[in-house]
């Protein structure tokens, strides 16, 4: 590790000038944080908007300088107690280190089955704090520091300024909402940050008392402008048909390996994206069986030259309205594979080559903010809105079930009916053989909560079958 002992600045593409000071420069500067320069902030989403190569690393730096940005507005807001402040001085490096356990190529692992992996990258993160050279990096902040810093990032520290690392007003959205966009060449992501900024207020909640990070009346609309380019990013790239196969696919290979003994839930902690990738190939090639085989020889291959799976189906969640779907449609369970594994067998692939994919992001848009309103009591914003102030609430629900889409994927073309793919989901544990985990009820988040029916879509159009995989 070097301790460089001096501050000093950094060129960025996004954010100009990015100014670290001594200790963020001996963080970067470790062996934990420097893994972050080779793990994709986008995950396989390069494999369709081919600049999408940014990292981690970039992104962490560009929180660090947003999160100092936004102190330093609010010291020079309204005067509040002492103890408001207290702890203050970690939030810039818990900001800095928000990322470190991430996984291999960004969220996508945190899709599997909870209990096939250790933990999500929140909680990976923790045994990094653990090197030497990150307990050296730390150091001058104080004993126990990097306890503190690790229960920020996870969202359970106490600090009135937490929300800046972790909540409905944390820097991290902004922050990658502004680099996703310039890196995937899409004008999406284009949020008023400087007057999101200026925005922040320190607040008590009327409730509690607790002070916690707030938001000033006069600044909701760029509240709003953030939501929406967190809608637009969803809708055209993070949910893209084709960044979503890619995902498909490397889950799939990542999935089949664990279950194989290939490779632990251990194991995916720690390695980049091509470590994990070259680790799962030489252990595929070391190994025989008919997992092994696949991997080596179609799946690691087809991830590499980007011969993704074809959509076979494609429906817009809003067309799904009024259908019951079951329960595990909307995560990755065994009950979910075994119904992909007969719909496989019977279009004649191989186990593990038909996905089925309806991607789940309950808390898209969800608000939790504390809002000064000149002349009048500070209000939480939350599921209700406020009233001839903001009602995004509501609109964040419809936004959130237009994003959504339901795919089913095969590794060879197999053009399929929409309809008779939905009647053998309905049909439940003899269609596909799933069904032990909640098949019986709503699928989650369609748009609608699981006791509630809307009306039903006239229709349910086939999807471009023979359309591009990538843009």
């Amino acid at each position: 590790m070097v301790n460089h002992g001096r501050s000093f600045n950094i060129r960025d593409p996004v954010w100009n000038t990015i100014r670290l000071d001594a200790i963020a420069a001996a963080i970067i500067d470790t062996p934990a944080f420097q893994r972050l320069r080779y793990i994709r902030q986008l995950g396989l989403a390069h494999l369709v908007y081919p600049g999408a190569t940014h990292t981690r690393f970039d992104h962490a730096l560009g929180v660090y300088h947003l999160t100092g940005r936004a102190i330093r507005n609010l010291r020079a807001g309204p005067s509040v107690p002492r103890e408001a402040w207290e702890g203050a001085r970690l939030i810039p490096y818990a900001a800095l280190l928000h990322d470190i356990g991430h996984y291999p190529f960004s969220h996508a692992i945190e899709e599997l089955d909870p209990a096939t992996i250790a933990a999500d990258h929140e909680q990976a993160g923790a045994a990094f704090f653990e090197s030497e050279e990150m307990r050296a990096a730390l150091a001058p902040l104080g004993e126990g520091a990097h306890e503190e810093i690790s229960q920020l990032i996870t969202g359970r520290g106490e600090n009135a300024l937490s929300g800046l690392v972790s909540g409905s007003l944390d820097l991290d959205k902004m922050e990658y909402l502004r680099r996703d966009a310039r890196f995937c060449g899409v004008p999406y992501g284009e949020v008023d940050v400087e007057h999101l900024l200026q925005g922040l207020v320190l607040l008590q909640d009327p409730g509690t008392g607790a002070w916690e990070v707030g938001i000033r009346a006069k600044a909701l609309s760029t509240l709003e402008s953030l939501l929406f380019a967190k809608y637009q990013m969803f809708r055209s790239v993070y949910w893209h048909h084709g960044v979503r196969a890619a995902t498909g696919l490397y889950k799939r290979i990542v999935e089949e390996a664990l279950a194989a003994g290939l490779l632990s839930a251990a194991d995916l902690i720690g390695p980049t994206d091509e470590e994990l990738l070259h680790e799962l190939g030489r252990r595929a090639r070391a190994r025989s069986g008919d997992v092994a085989t696949r991997l080596a020889d179609r799946w690691l291959p087809a991830l590499r030259n980007r011969r993704l799976p074809k959509r076979a189906v494609e429906i817009p969640a809003w067309q799904l309205e009024g259908r019951t779907l079951p329960g595990w449609v909307g995560g990755d369970t065994p009950g979910k594979r075994r119904w992909e594994d007969a719909l496989a067998a019977e279009l004649d692939l191989q186990p593990g080559e038909v996905i089925l994919d309806f991607p789940v992001k309950t808390a898209m848009f969800q608000l939790d903010v504390l809002v000064d309103r000149p002349g009048r009591p500070v209000r939480r914003l939350g599921r209700e809105g406020i009233p001839g102030l903001i009602d995004l609430p509501k609109l964040a629900e419809e936004l959130y079930r237009t994003a959504r889409v339901l795919r089913l994927f095969t590794f060879d073309r197999r053009p399929l009916d929409p309809q008779w793919v939905l009647k053998r989901l309905a049909e439940g544990p003899g269609a596909g053989g799933g069904g032990d985990d909640d098949d019986s009820g709503i699928s989650r988040g369609i748009g609608c909560s699981s006791d509630h029916t809307v009306q039903p879509a006239t229709h349910v159009e086939t999807s471009d079958a023979e359309g591009r995989m990538g843009s």
